[in-house]
């Protein structure tokens, strides 16, 4: 069994890395053809259609920064960073999953990467070698310090993160994170570290969370998740034993489940033993994934 396009992955927008290059190739795109994604500070603005809400870029604020998406049946995509937009300092809410509910795949990839871009650049105004401002550059993938001894070049951060399905004879390690709605239950994870390889870092985490050793590691898929900006390393990992020691001040809970619990969990029955992650997250389809093999 395979993933299929995940939330967040699977954009129709061409990235078109040579014309980020091209200054007279992006102002070229900058016409009245170009469209403009509108955005809420960092939430997507949506239609009554429950599509992504699309201008010009004549609706931009005069001299905003504006990040190139890509092309799109040949148009210019950009999204503007407002000058006051500070960026993110908490995952997605209830309202902006609400929000996001109608788009599809493809849009919600299309404001996913726009969502990362623009609260990147929020946030990364000030040069981190110098203290110097920054500007936009190549369409909104890199910034430049404008200190002249300076000069140094900063990209957009992606951060690694392990989320693992931990088995062990036939059941599931799960645990519970303090943020989570009641009952809900997921997969373990945790960001991969200086110096360490994904299966380094899935043992690791398990360890430190819930006590538990594992030996071989699995690769099984990934998913971009803009909250800010991670890349999800989807794995399977075979625990040595059973034995749980939970460190509290990360997980509220943690415990084995069967597959018949995972089951009756991913139908959504209200009698469950837990509630499964949504849809959107990959520890669903990791889920998936396990009962199907």
């Amino acid at each position: 069994m395979t993933f299929g396009t995940m939330a967040f992955a699977g954009s129709g927008l061409d990235r078109a890395d040579q014309v980020r290059a091209d200054p007279d190739r992006l102002a070229a795109l900058m016409d009245w053809r170009a469209r403009l994604l509108k955005l809420d500070g960092l939430d997507p603005v949506i239609t009554p259609d429950g599509t992504l809400d699309w201008g010009t870029l004549a609706d931009a604020a005069p001299d905003t920064e504006l990040v190139f998406l890509g092309l799109l049946n040949g148009k210019g995509c950009f999204a503007e960073v407002s000058p006051d937009l500070l960026g993110s300092v908490a995952p997605a809410n209830p309202r902006l999953w609400a929000a996001m509910s109608s788009l599809t795949p493809d849009e919600l990839s299309t404001y996913g990467t726009a969502r990362s871009l623009v609260d990147w650049h929020a946030r990364h105004r000030f040069c981190a070698r110098c203290g110097n401002p920054t500007v936009l550059a190549k369409g909104g993938w890199q910034r430049t310090c404008t200190n002249e001894v300076c000069k140094a070049d900063h990209f957009p951060r992606v951060d690694p993160v392990t989320i693992m399905l931990v088995e062990h004879e036939g059941r599931l390690l799960l645990g519970r994170q303090p943020r989570f709605p009641p009952r809900r239950f997921s997969t373990l994870a945790g960001f991969v570290e200086p110096g360490e390889s994904i299966e380094e870092a899935v043992a690791r985490e398990v360890l430190e969370e819930a006590g538990v050793a594992v030996g071989k590691v699995s690769y099984i898929g990934s998913q971009p998740w803009p909250f800010p900006s991670s890349l999800m390393i989807g794995c399977h990992a075979e625990a040595l034993d059973d034995v749980l020691t939970i460190d509290r001040t990360e997980l509220d809970d943690a415990d084995w489940f069967t597959r018949a619990e995972v089951e009756a969990a991913m139908q959504g029955q209200e009698d469950g033993r837990f509630i499964a992650p949504p849809p959107q997250a990959i520890a669903h389809h990791l889920m998936k994934w396990w009962l199907a093999r």
